[in-house]
């Protein structure tokens, strides 16, 4: 079972993190952190584009607004 635990170790650490283990050691903070800044502009860009989806259903009248659309309200 040791074995196991270890053999799921040895994936993450020497597998899937190994891009973490190159970003650690830079010395420039943007380069560091560029995994996070990409993250960040797909969050936004992920946002914005479902506001602008919103914001359509919204314009063309589609979303219940009444107070029996949902039983809790």
């Amino acid at each position: 079972m040791r074995a196991f635990f270890e053999g799921i170790e040895d994936l993450f650490v020497n597998g899937l993190f190994w891009p973490y283990d190159f970003f650690r050691f830079i010395s420039d903070w943007w380069a560091s952190n560029a995994v996070n800044w990409i993250f960040v502009i797909l969050g936004a860009i992920a946002m914005i584009y479902w506001l602008i989806q919103l914001k359509k259903f919204d314009d063309n009248g589609e979303e219940d607004k009444s107070i029996t659309s949902h039983s809790y309200l």
